[in-house]
């Protein structure tokens, strides 16, 4: 049977991804927000996931303002690199896992997540910067990738308590799957930022080193925080973080933190980054 084996959150800063096209990752400027993803690098080689849950938000790249699902999930042989105004970024088209997607449709729509099939989909930075992240520049992806888009984008987003039984409804899924792979599921966005009006720029690390403890210790606090708390402590687009809520539903109860990481600044927001494992009583 398919098992997840490990969480990763990390924020998915598009000018992450164009420092890494434009080679300036060495940088005085970004070399330190590189660096905190070293340790991940040298596991996730070791660990050899064989497919990657990843839960990201388009960014009006495949899903415009006249179709945007709450929840959906791509179920294609392969998604394409999205233009977002600059070309597409130069990185390997992302493959899918289309038995295991389809499995995971089915199950969460039986399980009462009405979850839009997505059968064919350009995926653009919210899903290309975390693979770089992880994995660098390859010539291909080492991972099969199974995307869930979650709307952070048109009122009303889903509430974190919502994403949070997504993400346990999608272990039982994974769990039901006959095949026995490395599953891990990637939550991604945030941290704490507002791209707009006269708040933008703002960057809450209290908040945002808060949510990075109850990750691990307390994810019951998180799952209550509402919209209008994220708008206030974390910025408009702060939202994203209820996608990190989906990867850790997924992961059970109780859970080791393996590695973690948080930097001011990356472009206008903070970069956070966890990487969780279920315990042993939880597998």
């Amino acid at each position: 049977m398919a098992q997840i084996t490990a969480g990763i959150t990390t924020s998915h800063v598009p000018a992450i991804g164009a420092a890494l096209d434009q080679g300036k990752d060495g940088t005085d400027y970004w070399a330190p927000v590189f660096a905190g993803y070293d340790w991940t690098k040298e596991w996730i080689a070791r660990e050899k996931p064989d497919v990657v849950v990843l839960v990201y938000n388009d960014h009006a790249s495949a899903f415009s303002l006249e179709i945007i699902p709450t929840f959906a999930i791509g179920c294609a042989d392969e998604f394409p690199i999205a233009d977002e105004g600059f070309g597409p970024r130069p990185v390997p088209t992302v493959l899918g896992h289309p038995g295991l997607a389809c499995h995971l449709a089915q199950s969460l729509i039986l399980d009462e997540f009405d979850m839009t099939v997505i059968n064919k989909m350009d995926v653009d930075h919210g899903l290309t910067v975390p693979l770089s992240l992880m994995f660098a520049q390859p010539l291909e992806w080492p991972v099969k990738v199974v995307p869930i888009a979650v709307n952070v984008v048109q009122y009303p987003p889903p509430t974190g308590e919502r994403c949070y039984k997504l993400g346990q409804a999608l272990r039982r899924a994974i769990e039901s799957y006959d095949e026995g792979l490395n599953v891990q599921v990637w939550g991604t966005g945030g941290m704490s930022h507002q791209l707009q009006g006269p708040r933008a720029g703002l960057i809450n690390q209290k908040f945002d080193n808060a949510f990075l403890d109850d990750m691990t210790a307390n994810p019951d606090a998180l799952r209550a925080i509402t919209h209008l708390e994220y708008l206030r402590e974390a910025g408009s687009e702060g939202i994203e973080l209820v996608m990190w809520l989906v990867m850790r539903g997924a992961l059970g109860d109780a859970v080791q933190e393996l590695h973690r990481f948080y930097h001011v600044p990356a472009s206008n927001t903070a970069v956070g980054h966890l990487v969780l494992k279920p315990t042993p009583k939880e597998q």
